[in-house]
């Protein structure tokens, strides 16, 4: 056994939680699970992280390629995230014959297929359970401890951001701007936080999820996206007044020989364990036709909780380096199922109006919805506010496209003022 030299790109966030779990850790890894593991290089572009974590300066450098190029490093941890410098690195460092482990999630979702035969065909492996859900473990147990089973369903909470909004949306009435506001001053939003409100973090990470749970490669940009910046306390207040509460859902589902992957708001049954997840935790629910019904809960974010999953990675990779085996499990992507059209869902939908209030309007857009073929399975109408009133209907399954037409039909109605929202509900 010798001891694994670690190479560690970007001490940000999650980088800096690596360096504290390994300082304080490292000799119980040794004594628990045989593997001695030492950070022998950082490299970050901001050089005061060095002097802030207290790094010997020899052991730091501004360029990447320090690491990457130097021999005797074996495992190289890639904490930089996004697509473009970070594609460059993880590539060179596979072409290098270094095992990585990364936590970034738009590399996997965008560049999966092309990153896994690198590390194939350089005879290394790289590793990314930090890349969905923080902390939680599960790439490693879709990858190997639930890989007897078919897996038909996974779907969840991945993005601590838009639940702790809903969750204060939710039980404290806050609109969505003031929800947003606050999560940027106690630091879960970013200044710009487009990529948690208008869903693009989760749909990264539901693209990996369904790659590996139905063994199909699924590309970030093949999945439906809709943020939760158009939803109103209003709308919470109905689903909560049919028992029904509204997550930004994650949903991957195997559909016969295709793939329903899709991210947006849900309204989904109050008596689900996931609508119980609430602040800036996490969920993730798998069902597999051997398992039935698993979910995987904790934070899904923050320094020390993916820094939890990051080093896990790194643990596993030195034990299979000092065992002398190959890698295991890399690419699971061996089936290719198409992923199935937005349009061609089948589901419930929660639609609220605004109309003019005068008779027969009720009657009126009830019909647009049946001239569509899209039965209602229920309708409550708002006290009416001088000449508007406030309609919404939740309608029996119905197909996406049908309810499209619907709507298009509805918008051009004369008795209709608006379409406030329209939301789809999950029977889970």
């Amino acid at each position: 056994m010798r001891t694994i030299r670690v190479g560690l790109i970007g001490l940000g966030t999650v980088g800096s939680g690596v360096v504290s779990i390994l300082a304080k850790h490292r000799e119980d890894f040794l004594r628990h699970s045989g593997a001695d593991v030492e950070i022998v290089r950082y490299a970050d572009r901001n050089t005061g992280r060095f002097s802030d974590l207290g790094l010997p300066p020899d052991a730091c450098t501004t360029d990447a390629a320090d690491i990457i190029n130097d021999d005797s490093i074996d495992i190289v941890v890639e904490l930089v995230g996004g697509i473009g410098v970070a594609h460059e690195m993880v590539l060179s460092a596979l072409s290098a014959g270094k095992n990585v482990v990364t936590a970034n999630k738009a590399l996997l979702a965008s560049y999966g297929e092309e990153v896994m035969k690198a590390a194939e065909s350089h005879g290394v492996e790289i590793r990314f359970e930090a890349s969905v859900g923080g902390g939680i473990p599960i790439i490693e147990p879709l990858k190997h401890a639930l890989t007897s089973n078919e897996i038909s369903t996974v779907m969840g909470i991945v993005n601590g951001t838009t639940n702790y909004m809903l969750t204060r949306m939710t039980e404290d009435g806050l609109d969505y701007d003031t929800a947003l506001a606050e999560a940027q001053e106690k630091g879960f939003a970013e200044a710009d936080p487009t990529a948690d409100v208008d869903g693009h973090d989760a749909a990264a990470k539901i693209a990996i999820l369904s790659s590996i749970a139905f063994n199909s490669r699924v590309h970030m940009d093949q999945v439906f996206t809709e943020g939760i910046r158009r939803l109103s306390p209003v709308d919470i207040e109905y689903a909560e007044r049919m028992g029904n509460t509204i997550k930004l859902l994650a949903i991957g589902r195997r559909v016969g020989d295709e793939i329903d992957v899709r991210v947006h708001p849900t309204i989904i049954p109050g008596s689900h364990p996931l609508a119980s997840v609430n602040g800036v935790y996490n969920a993730i629910y798998v069902i597999g036709d051997a398992v039935g019904q698993t979910m995987f809960f904790g934070e899904g974010a923050g320094s020390l909780p993916a820094a939890s999953a990051v080093v896990g990675d790194i643990i596993e990779v030195s034990r299979r380096i000092n065992s002398g085996c190959a890698p295991v499990a890399g690419c699971t992507c061996t089936d290719k199922l198409e992923v199935r059209a937005i349009t061609d869902l089948e589901t419930r939908y929660y639609v609220r109006l605004v109309v003019i209030d005068r008779p027969g309007v009720l009657a009126a857009t009830a019909k647009l919805f049946g001239d569509h073929g899209v039965s209602l399975a229920s309708v409550i109408q708002q006290e009416t506010k001088g000449e508007i009133a406030e309609v919404v209907y939740v309608t029996h399954r119905a197909r996406e496209a049908a309810v499209r037409a619907a709507l298009e039909a509805l918008a051009a109605h004369g008795s209709v003022e608006g379409i406030e929202s329209v939301i789809r509900v999950e029977d889970l």
